[in-house]
C-alpha cells in the first residue's frame, strides 16, 4: 500500500491535489518508515533456516551416535546449547536486528530439547514425556523476554499445549488435570499484552488472537474428572467468554479476521448448542455438585459474568446481542433441563432459530456479506440437525430446504440492491 501510494504521488503533484513539497515530505515519511519496519520475508526464512540448521546438526549426531564414547557423546550434547547461548549473547549485546533475535532464539529452544533428550539417554536418566516437555518449557520460557520473541513464544505455547494434552488424557499413562498448563500459560501473558500494546494490527498478534483459543480449546476436555456430561457446559461457557472477549472494544473494533476470539467464540456456541439440540441429549442422569467440571464451570460463568458488567460499565453493551447472554440461559436450562428433557430441547432449538435470525441481523446492520450467510447457515444447520431426528415427510423436508435456498438468495440480493444504493447515493 505505501509503494503504491510513492508511486502515485507524481500524478497527484501533476492534477494539483497536493503540492510538491507535500508530496516530498510523504515520500521521506514512508522511507523512513520502511526503513524501521523489519522484514518480514528475511525474519520467517531466518526463524526457518535456523530449524533446519538444529534438525541437521541433530541428525548427523544420531547417524554416528553409537560411535562415540560417553565422554564425547556428554560434549556433543552440549555443544549445540553452547553455540546457541553464544549466538543469543551476541544478538543482544551487538544489539541485533529482529531477524537475528528471533532466528538465535530459535536455535537455541530446539537445542535446549535436544540436550535434555541426549544427557537423559546417556546417562540413562528415568522420566517420561510430559516431564521432559516441562522441563524443556521451564528452560526456554526466559528466551522470550531476553529476546521478545515471538517464534520461541508460540513454540513454548505449542510445548504447552502438547504437555496439558499428554498430562491430562494420559496418552501414555493415566491422566491428571493439568494445573501448570495455567501457570505457564499466564507466564506467556505479559508477553501477549505487549503485543496488544503496542502492536494491535500487526500479523503476528492476530496469529496470538487465533492461538490462545485454540489451545484452550484443546486443552479444556483435559480439566474433564469424571463427568463427561458437564464438559459440554464448560466449552459453552468457555466459548461464551471467547465471544465476550472478542466484543470489547479493543478487538471488536479490528478487522474481522483478526478477531480469532469473536469467530471462535461463535462457532463454538453454535456447535455445542447444535449438539445439546437433540433430544437424546437430555436424557442423561443428574451430576453430583460437588465435583471438579462443576467448579471449573462455576469460574467460568463468574468470569463471563464479571466480563459482562465490565463492558457495560464501560458503555460496549450498546445493543443485546443473544451470543453474550447464552451463557446464562443455557447454566438455567442445563441444570434444570436434565429433569424436564422436553423443556431442555425445546429451549435449546428455539435459542438456535433466534442465533441464526440475529447473526442475520447483525450481517445487515453492517453491510456484512460473510457474517450474513453465516446467519444463514446456522438456520440451515439446525434445519438438517432436525431432518435426521424427525418424523417428517420428504415432502415437507423438501419444501424446507428449498425455503432455505431461495432464502440465501432473496437476502443476498436484496443486500446487494441495498449497497448499490447506498454506494449511488453516496456518489450524489
Amino acid at each position: 500500500m505505501n509503494s503504491k501510494l510513492i508511486k502515485d504521488l507524481p500524478d497527484l503533484v501533476t492534477n494539483d491535489v497536493i503540492s510538491q513539497d507535500v508530496a516530498s515530505k510523504i515520500e521521506q515519511y514512508y522511507l523512513a518508515k520502511q526503513q524501521q519496519t523489519p522484514n518480514r520475508l528475511f525474519t520467517v526464512f531466518g526463524v526457518l533456516g535456523s530449524l533446519l540448521v538444529g534438525l541437521g546438526i541433530i541428525l548427523i549426531l544420531a547417524h554416528n551416535w553409537d560411535n562415540f564414547p560417553r565422554g564425547a557423546k556428554t560434549i556433543l550434547a552440549f555443544l549445540p546449547l553452547v553455540i546457541g547461548q553464544c549466538f543469543v549473547v551476541f544478538s543482544i549485546l551487538k544489539k541485533k536486528s529482529v531477524a537475528w533475535k528471533e532466528a538465535s532464539g530459535t536455535f537455541l529452544f530446539f537445542t535446549i530439547g535436544s540436550s535434555i533428550a541426549l544427557v537423559s539417554q546417556i546417562y540413562n536418566i528415568p522420566g517420561n514425556l510430559s516431564t521432559y516437555i516441562l522441563t524443556w518449557i521451564i528452560l526456554s520460557l526466559p528466551l522470550i523476554y531476553l529476546l521478545k520473541s515471538n517464534a520461541v513464544a508460540i513454540l513454548n505455547m505449542i510445548c504447552i499445549t502438547y504437555y496439558a494434552c499428554e498430562l491430562g488424557y494420559g496418552f501414555g499413562s493415566f491422566g491428571h488435570t493439568p494445573w501448570l498448563y495455567l501457570v505457564m500459560m499466564a507466564t506467556i501473558v505479559p508477553h501477549y499484552y505487549r503485543l496488544l500494546k503496542h502492536h494491535k494490527e500487526a500479523n503476528i498478534t492476530s496469529i496470538f488472537n487465533w492461538l490462545i483459543p485454540i489451545s484452550m480449546t484443546i486443552v479444556l476436555g483435559a480439566f474433564v474428572d469424571q463427568l463427561t456430561e458437564l464438559g459440554f457446559l464448560m466449552y459453552l461457557l468457555m466459548f461464551s467468554l471467547f465471544y465476550n472477549i472478542g466484543k470489547i472494544s479493543f478487538f471488536d473494533q479490528q478487522k474481522l479476521r483478526r478477531n480469532g476470539y469473536l469467530i471462535f467464540g461463535s462457532l463454538g456456541i453454535v456447535i455445542i448448542v447444535l449438539t445439546m439440540s437433540f433430544d437424546g441429549f437430555w436424557y442423561m442422569e443428574r451430576f453430583f455438585i460437588n465435583t471438579q467440571e462443576m467448579y471449573v464451570s462455576i469460574i467460568l460463568f463468574a468470569a463471563n459474568l464479571g466480563l459482562l458488567i465490565y463492558s457495560y460499565s464501560k458503555g460496549w453493551l450498546k445493543t443485546f446481542n443473544l451470543f453474550q447472554f447464552v451463557f446464562i440461559l443455557f447454566s438455567m436450562v442445563y441444570m434444570f433441563g436434565l429433569n424436564i428433557p422436553i423443556v431442555g430441547t425445546i429451549v435449546v432449538n428455539l435459542t438456535v432459530l433466534a442465533l441464526g435470525i440475529m447473526t442475520i441481523k447483525i450481517g445487515i446492520d453492517k453491510f456484512h456479506f460473510g457474517v450474513l450467510n453465516y446467519g444463514l447457515l446456522i438456520i440451515t444447520a439446525l434445519i438438517t440437525c432436525r431432518f435426521f431426528d424427525t418424523n417428517m415427510s420428504f415432502v415437507i423436508r423438501g419444501l424446507l430446504f428449498i425455503c432455505i435456498g431461495l432464502g440465501f438468495f432473496l437476502t443476498n440480493y436484496i443486500m446487494l440492491k441495498k449497497q448499490k444504493s447506498r454506494v449511488e447515493s453516496l456518489k450524489h
